[in-house]
């Protein structure tokens, strides 16, 4: 019979913690950090982007889009199946 201690339940407690309160302030953090004009640069061209429609590169997304479903059927596989 395995004890079981206290501390060790609240350990996925701090991933929680990290996830909804750490993670957002580090983005925002980055966020200011980056210059203004360049900021809004970039910004400018991403919207530029869509303004006709879809990109006219958008099939580099499949690539990505692969690797993400098969680390979904990873997770999938290695927890129900």
């Amino acid at each position: 019979m395995r004890w079981c201690y206290e501390s060790e339940r609240k350990l996925p407690v701090l991933g929680y913690l990290d996830d909804i309160i750490i993670l957002p302030a580090l983005i925002a953090l980055t966020i200011r950090l980056i210059p203004h004009d360049t900021f809004e640069r970039f910004r400018n061209e991403a919207e530029e982007i869509w303004k006709n429609g879809k990109p006219k590169k958008w099939y580099y997304a499949i690539p990505i889009a692969v690797i993400w479903l098969f680390i979904i059927w990873l997770i999938i596989k290695a927890v129900f199946l």
